[in-house]
């Protein structure tokens, strides 16, 4: 599900996303990292780096978790996370190499820093299914503006690395994204107190933790009541998992 190990020191925490195929984000692997942020952070560290395993970032949660019936626990557990790196308020940092998708593009939409090796593709396909991202949907228009979030929310597409960064969604793309943090650490991060980078962390996000606090309540339950509710947000989930087209009714 995940590999976690401390390097530079104990500076930085490593997660790597390890689930075939292509490090999908259930309810076990959530639980995975949601359990080493709590064992694994130490005082000491100044970045939790998250990396995909093999040629891809992630495809994004488990499409299967979403529908109806086990859609308020996965999203229960995988919101939970996000309020849990807002709690442990240490710098994040992305490596994105090829598909970053749905889920994927929402962990690594938290990320402090996102860096995309050139090939990477982000995007938000869950439109393509007939439901919508909660958390992009707050997370994207914080990090890249509304019209980012609106376009990658509303058409489905996947993005280049450089159409990304040109959006404002990715911070660098290099072929060597792993020389680019640790030398972020080293030269930067590695001098300065990592208390204080969480009080950073913490007042740098104010507004999205104001934000996520006063409406992603409200995003779970247009989800789980209304969308849920409707034959086509079933109908979406359901042709993906029985590997058919969709039949929408348009309600």
């Amino acid at each position: 599900m995940i590999r976690s190990e401390t390097r530079m020191e104990g500076y930085v925490l490593h997660i790597l996303l390890d689930r075939p195929k292509a490090n999908l984000l259930d309810a076990l692997t959530i639980e995975a990292i949601s359990r080493s942020l709590s064992r694994d952070v130490t005082p000491e560290t100044r970045m939790i780096v998250f990396e995909g395993a093999g040629d891809h970032f992630s495809f994004g949660a488990s499409v299967e978790e979403h529908q109806a019936e086990q859609a308020e626990l996965l999203l229960s557990s995988f919101h939970g996370l996000f309020r849990q790196l807002a709690e442990v308020a240490v710098p994040t940092c992305a490596v994105v190499r090829g598909q970053c998708l749905g889920g994927g593009l929402e962990l690594a939409s938290w990320c402090t820093w996102i860096v995309a090796t050139p090939e990477a593709r982000l995007g938000q396909p869950e439109i393509n299914l007939a439901v919508f991202p909660p958390m992009a949907s707050i997370l994207l228009p914080w990090r890249a503006g509304g019209r980012a979030a609106l376009d990658l929310c509303v058409s489905g597409r996947s993005v280049s690395a450089d159409e990304a960064q040109q959006l404002g969604l990715v911070n660098v793309v290099t072929e060597d994204p792993e020389s680019w943090w640790m030398d972020l650490v080293r030269e930067q991060l590695s001098a300065t107190s990592a208390s204080s980078l969480r009080f950073a962390e913490v007042a740098a996000r104010t507004q999205l933790i104001r934000i996520i606090n006063r409406d992603l309540g409200h995003l779970e339950g247009l989800y789980l009541d209304h969308l849920m509710k409707t034959h086509d947000g079933n109908e979406g989930i359901a042709a993906f998992v029985e590997r058919r087209r969709p039949e929408y009714t348009h309600q």
